[in-house]
């Protein structure tokens, strides 16, 4: 996989502690939970209110070196994302915002996703696949977006 070769040596939890976000007994609780849970380390922060979701964000930017964005002002172009299935996008959070002669630039919400991922660089072919990061809340929105202008171009 593309995206996880450029994985930075820094774990999620050292990233948070080095900017300060958590402390090392914040850490060690939330390893004792994922452990018991199984659960992302984020999603353990996020849940303890110990981060906010920008915060899990910049540093999941960090840790996979993708660039973290928000989507709000962004042009959106719906022509290329009905090149890609409606499942990989609404279900899988994987929509592709750009495109040039050489790559795809795809919106994420979760970089270990590797099946989204995959699906990702299948559809786009040739092409080089670029990964930015955006939050939850940017992913809804820009799908509500694209569902209104597919509703529309359909009447």
């Amino acid at each position: 996989m593309v995206l996880l070769m450029f994985r930075n040596q820094k774990k999620l939890g050292e990233i948070l502690m080095a900017k300060g976000l958590i402390t090392g007994e914040q850490l060690k609780s939330a390893l004792d939970e994922q452990r018991k849970t199984n659960e992302f380390l984020g999603t353990i922060f996020l849940k303890k209110n110990q981060i906010k979701e920008k915060d899990l964000l910049e540093g999941l930017s960090e840790q996979f070196n993708i660039p973290y964005v928000n989507l709000k002002y962004k042009y959106i172009d719906c022509q290329l994302a009905k090149q890609f299935s409606l499942a990989l996008i609404s279900d899988y959070k994987c929509f592709p915002i750009t495109k040039d002669d050489w790559s795809i630039t795809v919106a994420i919400t979760n970089p270990l996703d590797v099946w989204a991922l995959k699906k990702a660089e299948e559809r786009a072919g040739d092409l080089k696949l670029k990964f930015v990061l955006v939050s939850e809340e940017d992913m809804k929105e820009v799908i509500q977006r694209y569902q209104q202008y597919i509703w529309h171009s359909i009447l």
